[in-house]
């Protein structure tokens, strides 16, 4: 486990296969998304070619304090490969502070992007239609992703005077059983479905058949990609955790955002969206437009541009 989620970690590399595999690619770029493993992307920065660009992208911000004293740690372990890097960018305003705090590096912000036609073309799934709103919860099942704050939040709701709902939990993970419990030892069976992993092919349509979606992550966010790409469906008013991640990007529309310490909270928002069908269509409608701008061709070009400029410092124009 690291930063609340299971990751695995390259096992160790001799530098004389990594300097044949790289001679056999003749890369022009490597692109390495940071911080990176000590073990083996160190050892391929190092080995490349002299006329190679190397990119950096912080992609992580530590959740809790043993993840960010592991980072600071591993920021001095880093230092021989990240003095090669040409340029370095951060997906966020909050993995640029990561960056300057635990590596010592100033870097500028250059967003995650979306496929963005891929989620607003998307159909709704039939199942989903009729006169009941869908809540929708897309994400692993973990304490970081904050899903029982969800359901706490839908328990203050069930007895209440509100539109008729659903909260569809899509996602895998360890809390699952813990979760399931929650439920129907809460009597929520009947307002609360379990929909499993989502694949990506299909993960469009969960989106294009919300009212609303809701992520309420604690924290451990660097980004947001996922509030991205549930906006870009322009059919459901999105409500994200106040991480400083998410807050990055939803910092346009600071009210959709929501204290994850606060149960109450997420319930006054989930609530204010199931009436007021004005408000959420216009915050979806917002959604939708302001998620074009992350457009893979849009932010792509700009990532073009590093390349090209690091490409002609290291040929020396």
């Amino acid at each position: 486990m690291f930063n609340g989620n299971r990751t695995t970690i390259p096992l160790p590399t001799s530098r004389r296969s990594l300097r044949r595999f790289l001679s056999g690619q003749s890369f022009d770029v490597l692109h390495v998304q940071t911080p990176h493993s000590p073990f083996m992307s160190q050892k391929l920065i190092l080995s490349a070619d002299k006329k190679t660009a190397v990119i950096g992208t912080f992609h992580i911000l530590p959740f809790g304090r043993l993840s960010a004293l592991g980072n600071r740690l591993l920021g001095v372990w880093l230092r021989p490969s990240l003095r090669r890097f040409d340029k370095i960018v951060s997906v966020s305003s909050a993995a640029a502070a990561f960056a300057k705090k635990s590596f010592k590096i100033q870097t500028d912000v250059l967003p995650n992007v979306i496929t963005y036609n891929h989620f607003k073309t998307a159909d709704p799934l039939p199942k989903y239609g009729g006169q009941t709103q869908n809540i929708l919860f897309l994400g692993r099942l973990v304490p970081r992703k904050g899903c029982q704050l969800l359901l706490e939040a839908v328990k203050q709701l069930k007895d209440r005077d509100l539109p008729a709902f659903r909260v569809i939990v899509c996602g895998k993970g360890p809390l699952e059983a813990q979760l399931r419990r929650y439920v129907e030892q809460n009597n929520l069976s009947g307002l609360v479905e379990f929909a499993g992993f989502v694949s990506e092919a299909d993960k469009p349509r969960y989106y294009a058949s919300a009212d609303i979606s809701v992520f309420p992550s604690i924290g451990g966010e660097s980004f947001g990609i996922v509030l991205l790409e549930a906006m870009a469906s322009g059919r459901a008013a999105v409500l994200a955790g106040d991480n400083p991640g998410y807050r990055s990007v939803m910092s346009p529309q600071p009210a959709l955002l929501f204290d994850t310490n606060n149960r109450t909270a997420l319930a006054q928002k989930l609530e204010e969206y199931l009436t007021d069908s004005t408000k959420r269509k216009r915050m979806a409608d917002w959604g939708g437009q302001y998620a074009a701008g992350f457009d893979v061709n849009m932010v792509g070009e700009k990532l073009l541009k590093i390349y090209r400029q690091a490409l002609r410092k290291r040929a020396g124009l």
